[in-house]
């Protein structure tokens, strides 16, 4: 039977088991939404993956929600494709 040579310390036991703990995901941002998604996975909010729409998240939701998703996405592409006047560029 296998016995221990020398007692392991307190100190040594947790050096040793240091780099032993659950790590958080690695998350990249949705292309088209902007929100944190796993890698090689569709976006859950938009649908998307790799630009192209993949799942059609509208045609679950109720009216109501689907008026709301569609003016946070329509508010989310017209913040990107918001041309910058000269002062603005200036301040940059």
């Amino acid at each position: 039977m296998a016995v221990p040579k020398q007692h392991r310390s307190k100190s040594r036991q947790g050096q040793r088991r240091m780099h032993i703990y659950l790590k958080g995901p690695k998350l990249t941002s949705c292309l088209k939404c902007g929100k944190p998604v796993m890698p090689h996975a569709v976006c859950p909010n938009c649908g998307f993956y790799k630009g192209v729409e993949v799942i059609d998240v509208m045609k679950k939701l109720t009216k109501k929600e689907k008026k709301k998703k569609q003016k946070e996405i329509d508010s989310k592409e017209a913040e990107q494709n918001k041309s910058l006047s000269m002062e603005e560029l200036s301040k940059k």
